[in-house]
């Protein structure tokens, strides 16, 4: 989704009821981040709305982008708010081989999780479609991807091949690059 490079569009200020709701969301969405949410966002703070292409939302505060959302889908943590509390996201594990692919903005693909070096979670922590996952490159201690899942992670174990995530956000890319000063 950000293979390229983005500039972002208009800049504009979120109100502050706009901006409790949007405080509500990631906590639904994420409940380990419920005790770090003042942290992220705190509630005498401004977030401003960027426009990105493709219809993307990016929340930001102080110029340090927070999450983005495509349209109505799900709401989606920055790579950097995720390299700051990396508990408190589902996470699932690629292989080696998988890893400069996905760094390249190619589409994670299941083998890639279902191979001797990925990893998926138990069956207690399965997740489902349109859950948002956290990829973890094996070896390495930063997360490399953050994406909406396209399949849950039992279709994923039974049928071995398919789309896992496609659009995400992952290292290096447009996203990863922009500056929004």
């Amino acid at each position: 989704m950000f293979k390229k490079e983005i500039t972002a569009g208009a800049k504009s200020k979120v109100k502050s009821s706009v901006q409790r709701g949007i405080r509500t969301k990631v906590v639904e969405t994420y409940p380990l981040l419920a005790p770090h949410i003042d942290e992220i966002i705190p509630k005498k703070s401004q977030l401003d709305l960027l426009k990105l292409p493709d219809r993307v939302s990016l929340y930001a505060l102080n110029n340090e982008p927070l999450f983005w959302q495509h349209m109505d889908d799900a709401i989606v943590p920055h790579l950097r708010v995720v390299h700051q509390f990396p508990h408190c996201f589902s996470r699932i594990g690629i292989d080696r081989g998988a890893i400069r692919f996905v760094l390249s903005g190619a589409a994670l693909m299941v083998p890639g999780l279902t191979s001797a070096g990925g990893q998926l979670p138990e069956p207690e922590g399965q997740l489902k479609e349109g859950d948002v996952a956290v990829i973890m490159a094996e070896g390495k201690e930063e997360a490399c991807m953050v994406g909406q899942l396209k399949m849950g992670t039992e279709d994923m174990k039974e049928k071995k091949k398919g789309v896992a995530i496609d659009g995400g956000h992952c290292l290096g890319d447009g996203l990863w690059k922009m500056s929004i000063d």
